[in-house]
């Protein structure tokens, strides 16, 4: 497993940052990590860094414990803070050589980071002159230096504009093909894109950790449907384990289940039993954000 954790809690006085989280993350993989502000995000991922200890438990990256062999730790690991920590009065390339030479990389690595995140027009520029978006990727390019096995990203996109978006989205899935992500984000569309497997946590601990479309299968579904004539809602909450049911617009209706099955089929028996012709019939997944909601409400 590239992370290991376990049981680890983090105090800050009386106040538990996080509750007892274990969990493992495997290689290649990139997993979502997600949570409402304060809900220990930002900590556990401190912690895996070694910026920070743990109040109890224990955690491994790439088989090295945090505790005890934090220096092959950080060789190990690349790390993009919420807060971009740069020095706003250097130029982006001599930025990434000053690291280049903590870290002790080839100097060809440098090239290769600023291509890789879409950096050549702008290396030539002073970082405070960057907009926010180029800060994240001279971040981004600053965590992937020295070509580390496990990329930890707290809000990797803050400050993207849409095409930025897509470019950064499409880097962390090429490097997620070798490599193990760890991200955190408040943008559901971009873990929906980018990742397979979400761990949501809320003040603390862990409400779940299932790939997508488990997730999804677990909760409500809704089907919509289309008749070719007017029928009242009253009829159609009488179909099974209906939730409810919505006239979005003509002759469709969004129909709600509290289930996981496959309920198209009671729709077309409705329909069959009642004379009513369908023109479209068709499954709605449950999206992250509404899962999100419910779980952290």
């Amino acid at each position: 497993m590239s992370i290991e954790v376990t049981g680890i809690s983090k105090l800050y006085g009386n106040q538990k940052a996080l509750n007892n989280i274990s969990f493992t993350v495997k290689k290649p993989e990139i997993v979502g990590f997600l949570g409402p502000n304060g809900a220990g995000k930002s900590t556990m991922m401190k912690i895996l860094t070694t910026y920070t200890q743990p109040s109890e438990g224990t955690a491994k990256v790439n088989g090295h414990d945090i505790d005890e062999e934090k220096q092959q730790v950080q060789k190990s690991v690349g790390y993009l803070p919420e807060h971009n920590p740069l020095y706003l009065d250097m130029f982006v390339k001599e930025y990434l050589k000053f690291n280049a030479d903590i870290y002790k990389v080839d100097k060809n690595r440098i090239s290769e980071v600023i291509e890789l995140t879409g950096l050549t027009p702008e290396m030539h520029k002073k970082i405070g002159q960057l907009s926010k978006g180029y800060r994240q990727r001279v971040g981004l390019a600053n965590a992937l230096l020295h070509d580390p096995e496990v990329l930890i990203l707290d809000e990797p996109t803050t400050g993207l504009d849409p095409n930025q978006l897509v470019e950064i989205r499409n880097l962390i899935k090429h490097i997620g093909e070798t490599k193990t992500v760890f991200l955190s984000t408040h943008i559901m569309q971009e873990v929906e894109a980018m990742c397979e497997r979400v761990i949501i946590i809320n003040k603390g601990e862990i409400v779940a950790d299932k790939k997508l479309n488990e997730l999804r299968d677990e909760k409500e579904q809704t089907v919509i449907v289309e008749f070719d004539f007017r029928v009242e809602d009253a009829f159609l909450i009488r179909l099974p384990k209906v939730k409810s049911v919505k006239n979005t617009y003509g002759f469709v209706y969004e129909i709600t289940f509290k289930t996981s099955e496959d309920m198209r089929s009671h729709v077309f028996d409705f329909a069959h039993d009642n004379q009513l012709k369908i023109l479209q019939l068709n499954q709605k997944n449950a999206s992250l954000e509404s899962l999100f909601r419910e779980l952290t409400a």
